[in-house]
């Protein structure tokens, strides 16, 4: 048999070899596009990464400069500085880089960032400001888009933060310290509340010490040997359970617009000559958020017999201070003798005088019957027609100033500000009543003992569901037992004399605001005295008990109380040891004071902005709302 074979022809394999060759073009041509792709998107995807980046930049510098104008010029400043922020990119003066880029506000504005109130918030704060609240402050949203003008890929980064200018009631600390705060040598305390202090905080103590909340310091916690005590070592942090906990070197909180952030005095003192009340120092001074202002001062001849007392009454007019009340009604009550004050001012008293042992010195008096005061300014014709009750106006901040000065014939004397018969405080509608002065401040028997629905006193105890929302701010506070004796009180010190004694147990319901002397060694004698002896005391408390539902505050150094504390059972200048015995301490946070409808009036805010919101939204967007929980 006969096989043949036919053989192809040459142009057939050639066909072939141009096929594999086209099948390789195409391949090669694929990996190619897909590698020239992924370089694309990669390139893309860097310019995305840093236009993202340059963009947060933008924000970060808004956000920088917006919080600083917050902390210094407060909520007013901001509103009034927004072109400032707008255009304040991040510039080539700054770093040649950022000539590369283009920034917009997303809104068409070439070289702006965007920045705008967006809302008033209200409610609790992020988890970081854990159990504080907030009334009524601004967010305001800043947003930039950026692109790299190094590249034609026009790929636009953005970034958006919403900003919340947090206004914070200081009195939802339940202690706060514009400084150093000292728990040293303390007496039994549980704390229920946040603490925190612009400063380093001293723990050391042999007496229980327990913190229930966040505890934070600017600077170091320790427990150093104060009040000429022995150091305490480690065992300090047995005073804290493990949640919550403290928490060391954290941010400085703003108290108050003041060029000195240790020192907020100013608060309390009056104006300087010529100082607006709607500057931006003139709105937070009391005097000026007070509707009724009371200043005592000397006659012609410079002595303290028949004073002055000048009352202003004043309103707010379209949500301005008080003190820029264009028709306040002033009168001026000149030799203010008792019998004048019985039928003008019926709840004052100019006359008395005690001698201070902490202080060595003559107490010259403004005494102000807060039971009379609160009938007063209730019937009083002259206060119901310029603040009238029945429109919803009420005297909710009292200042007084005692400005009596004592002359070369009245050497260690000191004018200071009493209130007695403050059991029960005006009502005021339940907005509260706050006393503030310049002066020293002296409480004398119960403050703001409201009865309960049954009809029982709540002194004595930790209930104040019936209390008003109360404040005293001052110079310093010292708490008189109702046992008191100014007549008794330069009498020399004797163990015996049991007019020295307290007597009776002593309830304070109120925001304690004050000063004190700052430790300045760790001797007996150079002692701030601890967060304890804030409240400072006179008297022998021994077996006596004193109830504070509060929270204490302190805000700035004494300026006129300048004696430094002495440790009562060590220290023995002229003229007498002790000057006070220690009664049984009863501390507590007032829960009240966590509700913004009971923050006592004229409280000051802590200045807090807050990073509340973050995202990345689509180019030209700025209404999209981040999650802020």
């Amino acid at each position: 048999m006969n096989i043949s074979l036919r053989q192809r022809p040459a142009g057939f394999a050639l066909l072939m070899v141009l096929i594999m060759m086209g099948i390789g073009i195409m391949l090669l041509a694929a990996a190619m596009y897909r590698s020239s792709t992924i370089s694309n998107l990669n390139q893309r995807n860097n310019d995305f990464l840093t236009a993202n980046n340059a963009a947060e930049a933008a924000v970060e510098k808004a956000y920088a400069t917006l919080g600083w104008t917050f902390h210094s010029y407060g909520v007013s400043g901001v509103s009034n500085s927004l072109s400032l922020f707008q255009t304040n990119i991040p510039s080539v003066a700054e770093e040649s880089y950022w000539t590369n880029f283009l920034f917009s506000d997303a809104q068409g504005h070439a070289n702006n960032t965007y920045v705008q109130w967006v809302s008033d918030y209200t409610g609790p704060l992020p988890s970081t400001y854990s159990g504080l609240q907030t009334v009524g402050s601004p967010v305001y949203r800043i947003i930039s888009n950026v692109t790299d003008k190094r590249t034609s890929r026009n790929v636009i980064g953005t970034a958006q933060e919403d900003v919340l200018l947090a206004l914070i009631p200081l009195s939802n600390y339940a202690i706060f310290y514009n400084g150093n705060l000292e728990f040293s040598q303390c007496a039994t305390m549980t704390v229920n509340g946040r603490v925190h202090a612009n400063g380093w905080i001293a723990v050391g103590t042999s007496a229980t010490l327990n913190f229930a909340d966040n505890v934070s310091a600017t600077s170091t916690l320790t427990a150093p040997g104060l009040d000429g005590q022995a150091n305490y070592g480690t065992n300090w942090r047995t005073y804290f359970a493990s949640t919550p906990s403290y928490s060391t070197n954290v941010a400085s909180v703003t108290v108050a617009l003041s060029t000195t952030n240790f020192d907020s005095h100013f608060l309390i003192e009056m104006p300087t000559n010529g100082e607006a009340a709607m500057s931006t120092i003139g709105k937070q001074r009391l005097y000026n958020q007070a509707q009724i202002v009371l200043l005592v001062s000397n006659d012609a001849t410079g002595t303290y017999t028949n004073p002055t007392v000048t009352m202003t009454l004043q309103a707010s007019v379209n949500g301005a201070v008080p003190g820029d009340d264009s028709a306040k009604a002033v009168y001026v009550f000149t030799n203010a003798s008792p019998g004048r004050l019985a039928t003008n001012l019926p709840f004052l008293d100019l006359d008395n005088q005690f001698y201070d042992r902490r202080e060595q010195k003559t107490n010259i008096i403004t005494d102000v019957d807060v039971g009379l005061y609160g009938a007063w300014v209730a019937t009083n014709s002259l206060i119901q027609g310029k603040l009238p009750s029945s429109s919803g106006v009420y005297p909710t901040i009292l200042y007084v100033a005692d400005q009596r000065q004592a002359t070369t014939a009245q050497p260690g004397q000191l004018a200071v500000v009493r209130l007695k018969n403050g059991t029960v405080l005006p009502s005021n509608n339940n907005h509260g009543f706050t006393v503030a002065t310049q002066n020293p401040l002296y409480t004398l028997g119960n403050y703001n003992i409201q009865q309960t629905a049954g009809g029982a006193s709540s002194a004595g105890t930790t209930n104040t569901a019936n209390t008003f929302p109360a404040a005293l701010m001052a110079d310093s506070i010292t708490i008189l037992s109702s046992n008191w004796s100014d007549a008794h009180s330069t009498i020399a010190y004797s163990s015996a004399d049991t007019a020295y004694d307290a007597t009776y147990d002593t309830t304070i319901n109120a925001v304690i605001v004050a000063g004190t002397m700052p430790s300045t060694g760790t001797s007996d004698t150079t002692f701030s005295g601890g967060v304890h002896n804030l409240p400072r005391l006179l008297q022998d408390w021994s077996s006596r008990n004193i109830w504070l539902n509060t929270s204490i505050l302190r805000l700035w150094n004494s300026n006129l109380a300048t004696n430094q504390f002495r440790n009562p059972s060590g220290f023995s200048p002229s003229p007498v040891n002790p000057y006070y015995n220690a009664p049984t301490r009863h501390y507590n946070f007032d829960l009240n004071y966590l509700d913004p409808a009971k923050v006592p009036p004229g409280i000051p805010n802590a200045l807090v902005p807050i990073r509340f919101g973050w995202c990345a939204p689509s180019p030209g967007v700025v209404t999209n709302t981040p999650n802020y929980n």
